[in-house]
């Protein structure tokens, strides 16, 4: 197969397969479709990747909305179809899979043989590594045997029940936090399990309840964590339906943005864009701005900020990203809209910077100046779009705590 007859690609994340008639001969997932496909034709093969890419006579690709999605997709097409060259690269080396253990506090690890019950097999280690990393943050949970001491993990909230905490206790304690701990290794079964909704709904349930009993901290730890869920998963898609219409995503996005539009009762939402500040109490405060186009990020659109006029003051950080952009509205282009990810005092802020413009500006954060995107598709749009402007505004922020570090 030459480079010259691919397919349109996308720079959206999903699964690629290699075909052979109607045989796939290799089946492989990525983050960004388009630069992984080109790079089998732009770099130097190993004898097997080039004699597979030689034996293909053509390709598809299955976009998706989310990183677990395509992890998940790609394991389950795999064990349908068992491709040739997917087999072929294992040959020294066993595929991965995920396995719960049956133990009184049951740890999530990685394993390469295939003992019941386990999720995969996943060809690549450090997708399922990464993909285990999100849920960690959602479903804390433990990897090592029983011991005398909380472990590491313990310490950052990955590992929270800590087993060996629990133990050490005694008491009712036990029971309590143990019921937590189970708690979260059923949800991330039913996660892996495909069966990602049927969590959520419990957990907007267990919500409501701490509400309603005026828990409400308790209560916002759990809407983090359908938050989260709903990012990493997205709209869960079978995978038939994504072979039936290779179009699927395109039809989802335009679904979302006809769903946004109605609720913010606007006629375009083409471009969108979403501030966000991140700081650890002041220090080295940065903002950053993401830019999505029809529902997909376009990252030569995106900026970062150095917050010049405020250390701790959330609000003044945001009046300065404010006039900041205002400067390049017709350099940088005018957005449709404008998510602000903050709540009524920083909404409040923008919309006084942009106020001769009829340009919606919109909280990203639940709350009252917040609108409802709850129900419907436009939630999946909105919280990829949050969490894509935390990932990059953490990301500047980090390099300049590491540039900091070294000139302390």
């Amino acid at each position: 197969m030459k480079k010259s007859s691919l397919p349109a690609l996308s720079e959206a994340p999903g699964v690629y397969l290699f075909w052979q008639g109607k045989v796939p001969i290799y089946i492989g997932k990525a983050i960004n479709l388009k630069n992984r496909i080109t790079s089998y034709f732009d770099l130097k093969l190993s004898a097997k990747s080039a004699k597979m890419v030689e034996s293909a006579e053509r390709i598809s690709i299955i976009k998706v909305a989310s990183e677990l999605e395509a992890l998940l997709l790609e394991a389950s097409l795999i064990k349908k179809y068992q491709p040739k060259y997917n087999f072929i690269a294992k040959d020294d080396k066993h595929a991965l899979y995920i396995k719960i253990t049956k133990e009184k506090y049951p740890r999530v690890i990685t394993v390469r043989k295939n003992d019941f019950p386990s999720f995969g097999p996943f060809p690549s280690s450090n997708k399922v590594y990464s993909t285990l990393g999100m849920l960690r943050k959602i479903f804390p949970f433990a990897d090592h045997k029983l011991g005398k001491r909380p472990c590491i993990y313990s310490q950052i909230g990955l590992c929270h029940p800590c087993p060996n905490e629990i133990e050490g206790l005694g008491g009712k304690n036990i029971k309590v936090l143990r019921k937590q701990y189970l708690k979260n290794i059923k949800n991330i079964n039913l996660v892996l399990s495909g069966k990602s909704k049927s969590v959520i709904n419990s957990l907007n349930k267990e919500m409501k309840s701490l509400s309603e009993n005026e828990l409400f901290e308790k209560a916002n730890e759990v809407r983090k964590q359908i938050e989260n869920l709903n990012y990493i998963t997205q709209k869960p898609t079978p995978e038939n339906n994504f072979l039936v219409n290779p179009n699927l995503e395109e039809d989802i996005k335009r679904e979302e943005l006809k769903n946004l539009k109605e609720i913010l009762n606007i006629k375009s939402v083409h471009r969108i864009e979403c501030c966000d500040i991140s700081h650890i109490s002041g220090f080295l405060p940065t903002a950053s701005m993401i830019t999505f186009i029809d529902a997909s990020p376009d990252k030569s659109l995106y900026r970062r900020f150095k917050i010049i006029s405020s250390k701790n003051n959330d609000v003044l950080s945001m009046t300065e990203i404010a006039k900041r952009r205002l400067k390049h509205l017709k350099k940088w282009g005018v957005p449709d809209l404008i998510f602000v990810d903050g709540g009524k005092a920083q909404v409040n802020a923008f919309r006084k910077v942009f106020g001769q413009y009829q340009i919606p500006i919109v909280a990203i954060t639940k709350g009252r100046e917040s609108l409802d995107f709850s129900k419907g598709p436009a939630l999946n749009l909105v919280l990829r779009i949050r969490n894509e402007s935390h990932r990059f505004a953490q990301k500047y922020h980090n390099l300049l705590f590491k540039k900091n570090l070294l000139t302390m």
